[in-house]
């Protein structure tokens, strides 16, 4: 039994939305409640029709133009 040092015992690695079973699926409602609080402080739109890799990544970019990212 092999044991990752990096992760605390109940913290699961990141994955690239890419990589997710469900990143296809439409967004989700916290998502685009999320991102409509980034977009219009960031004063931008968010498309309709988006997928959960798609918002998660706007997520992650608005994030860093508004400063909201960790």
């Amino acid at each position: 039994m092999s044991t990752d040092n990096n992760h605390a015992p109940n913290e699961t690695p990141e994955k690239d939305p890419q990589d997710w079973v469900t990143g296809e699926e439409p967004m989700t409602g916290p998502q685009r409640s999320y991102l409509n609080t980034l977009a219009r402080e960031a004063g931008q739109e968010v498309p309709q029709e988006m997928t959960k890799a798609e918002a998660s990544k706007m997520i992650d970019e608005l994030q860093s133009q508004t400063g909201r990212g960790e």
